[in-house]
Parts: C-alpha cells; sequence; structure tokens
C-alpha cells in the first residue's frame, strides 16, 4: 500500500448547530416584531401629509411633506404657536390645512392696522410675519367659544385661514394633530417644525 507523501490538510465539516438556528430565528423574530410594531404606533399615533401652498413659508414649503402627531392632542390641548392640521369646518371633502395657532378658546382676538390683539393686548410675535394687509372677519372683535382656535398663515398676506369667513374658527373636534417634523423638500432640510 503506498503512502502519500507530502502534506495533506483536513478540512473540518462545519457543523451548524441548533443553538446556532436557534439564535437566528430569536434575532429574525426580534426584528420583524419591532418593524411591526414600529408600522403600529406610526399609523396609529402619527399621519403624514402634505403643505399645499405658500401659506406657511419660509416654516413649511408647497408640497413638503410634514409628520402629524395624532395622539398629544388627546392629553393636552393645542397651544399658541403650535402648528396644526385641520380639517376646515370638519369637511372629510377637503385637503388638511396647517396653521399657527394664535387665539386660544375664550379669548377676543381683533387684528388692527395689520397687527393682532388678543384680549385688547397687542400679540407679541416675531417681527419676520407680514403686517396683515386685510383682516378678514378678525376686522370686528371674536369671541372664542370654548372649543375654538384662531389660526392664521405664517406668511400672512397668502394665507386663507380664520381671517376668512369660510374657514372661522377652528374647532377642537376638527384638528387632527400637531405638526411636528418636516421632511426635506429641494434645498430645504428635514427637521422639526418650529
Amino acid at each position: 500500500m503506498a503512502r502519500h507523501k507530502g502534506l495533506t490538510f483536513y478540512e473540518k465539516k462545519k457543523r451548524i448547530s441548533r443553538e446556532m438556528v436557534r439564535e437566528i430565528f430569536v434575532t429574525l423574530f426580534y426584528c420583524f416584531a419591532a418593524i411591526l410594531l414600529a408600522f403600529v404606533i406610526v399609523f396609529s399615533v402619527g399621519m403624514k401629509i402634505s403643505s399645499i401652498g405658500v401659506s406657511m413659508e419660509p416654516e413649511l414649503y408647497n408640497g413638503q411633506e410634514v409628520l402629524i402627531n395624532r395622539f398629544i392632542y388627546r392629553i393636552l390641548s393645542p397651544g399658541r404657536g403650535d402648528i396644526i392640521a385641520f380639517l376646515p369646518n370638519g369637511n372629510p371633502n377637503s385637503h388638511y390645512y396647517l396653521k399657527r395657532v394664535i387665539g386660544l378658546p375664550g379669548e377676543r382676538v381683533q387684528i388692527i392696522n395689520g397687527y393682532v390683539y388678543i384680549n385688547g393686548e397687542l400679540l407679541a410675535e416675531d417681527e419676520s410675519y407680514d403686517k396683515i394687509a386685510d383682516a378678514g372677519i378678525a376686522e370686528t372683535e371674536i369671541l372664542l367659544e370654548s372649543d375654538e382656535y384662531f389660526v392664521l398663515g405664517d406668511n400672512r398676506n397668502m394665507s386663507e385661514d380664520s381671517r376668512s369667513g369660510n374657514i372661522g374658527p377652528v374647532k377642537k373636534e376638527t384638528v387632527i394633530g400637531k405638526a411636528w417634523f418636516k421632511m426635506s423638500c429641494g434645498e430645504e432640510t428635514m427637521g422639526f417644525v418650529k
């Protein structure tokens, strides 16, 4: 019988152990569960809508997608300065409007000489907002009911908002949620809504 001369290498056959298979399946299960949980949270608490028009510039641009927190107003009420998503007059056939809350329930709102007055006092606002050219229905004082909000667009003279007779004060039941994150749009980067 002849012997092979030289080096010989024996390859160990790799065996897949039951523990390794179990670990792989457990990892896949946890990944699947995490993805499923993320989808459930996003669809039950969150919502994505697009900003339509130039009424919220420079904060939100036409066509920019915005994430809405639908859960927060079940616990809290909208605050002054929040950007809310709502259906005007609760009309389900309308698109969602995005506007900034200016007047809160029970307050008196009036626009005098292009400036907003709350309960007879000038509202301290950022100077980047334009002077309001058309006061609309807010030319005379508006007393908000216990479930109403007065909203304006950031681009004050290019916005259809609570000054308009066909929108008026926004009832809390028509508010969908609070805008909290904006996606990138053209040259604009993504980030939290201010």
